[in-house]
């Protein structure tokens, strides 16, 4: 029996893939989960159809995501936090939270788990911190943390 993946199954395929299973397999436990769909003429039809469908979404956002990144490139943001008297040692520290609070202020709507900052930021300084935008795209925004007079 030939059928078409709806969603990844362990040790046989992933989402689309066109696959070839016992048909006892098949008709008792991929169809009637959902797993899985017949591979009629109609059925690759509609795949192919929603494989475009996301191929276009997916360009649309990496377009989207080049707008962000450029944007990114020229912004930004400056904190000023307390420190301790000796060793500039923030007493708070600046999180991806307060970066996203930023960008937002500025215009940039960015999700906080986007922002690749591995821990928070303890210490007096200049930091350039990676963003993970859409896909492959990648951009950095400078952060300065200053004291508080």
């Amino acid at each position: 029996m030939t059928v078409i993946l709806m969603q990844d199954v362990m040790n046989l395929g992933a989402v689309g893939d066109v696959v070839e299973v016992a048909d006892g397999y098949g008709r008792n436990y991929l169809l009637p989960r959902g797993l899985a769909v017949a591979a009629t003429a109609r059925n690759k039809r509609q795949l192919e159809h929603q494989q475009r469908i996301r191929e276009h979404r997916v360009a649309r956002a990496q377009k989207d995501a080049q707008g962000v990144a450029e944007k990114l490139r020229t912004v930004a943001c400056h904190f000023t936090r307390k420190t301790a008297e000796e060793g500039g040692r923030l007493f708070g520290s600046v999180t991806t939270m307060d970066i996203a609070e930023q960008l937002q202020g500025a215009g940039i709507e960015l999700d906080r788990r986007r922002i690749q900052l591995d821990q928070p930021i303890k210490s007096l300084g200049e930091f350039t911190i990676p963003v993970r935008l859409a896909g492959d795209v990648t951009s950095e925004v400078k952060v300065t943390v200053a004291a508080e007079e």
